[in-house]
């Protein structure tokens, strides 16, 4: 396993649309040695998820796992979860408004909508089929992590750029009103 370098905001890769992997390209060696990079470079940065894409890979994989992480310590806790060639959709038109930092977009925060309750489908990192729903901030994540590998950014998703701040500010004046927002977006969605 080694750490993968992460790209920033700007680089042309972020824009780009992931394309989806074959059985055939899954069950291969590199990757699901690049799969076992994704994770641990995720880990190691601190991140709720990342996409392929996020670290130069144009393949449609994510993940997604949440536990004591520093960087959002309101979150609920979330298994780790490989998603291969994703499909999130919709399970209801309710929305909630999330405040998103990004890997690729360091020390900045935004609000941007999210829908509340997702469907996810694909495959799992041996080939096997999944399907699961995922509720509140959660389903946001997931979405987040979609998104990227549809050259989309959570900034291009804000609908009020008002909010956008950096971490040190999102601490000091954002960060409280926020988590009591986690906390009704939990108890009325779940994770």
């Amino acid at each position: 396993m080694a750490l993968r370098k992460i790209a920033q905001i700007g680089h042309p890769v972020l824009r780009e649309t992931a394309r989806p992997l074959t059985q055939t390209e899954l069950a291969s060696r590199e990757v699901q040695g690049f799969i076992d990079d994704l994770v641990e470079t995720m880990r190691d940065a601190s991140g709720a998820g990342i996409a392929a894409t996020q670290v130069y890979e144009k393949l449609r994989i994510f993940a997604v796992e949440v536990r004591d992480n520093p960087r959002y310590p309101y979150k609920p806790r979330y298994p780790l979860t490989v998603v291969i060639n994703p499909e999130v959709t919709p399970l209801s038109t309710e929305t909630f408004s999330n405040y998103e930092g990004c890997l690729s977009i360091p020390n900045l925060r935004g609000r941007v909508p999210r829908h509340a309750e997702v469907r996810v489908r694909g495959l799992d990192r041996n080939g096997g089929p999944l399907e699961f729903e995922v509720r509140g901030v959660s389903a946001g994540t997931f979405q987040h992590e979609l998104d990227h590998l549809n050259g989309v950014l959570f900034v291009d998703r804000m609908v009020d750029t008002k909010s956008l701040c950096t971490w040190d500010h999102f601490e000091r004046f954002e960060k409280e009103r926020f988590i009591s927002e986690v906390r009704e977006i939990v108890a009325r969605w779940g994770s």
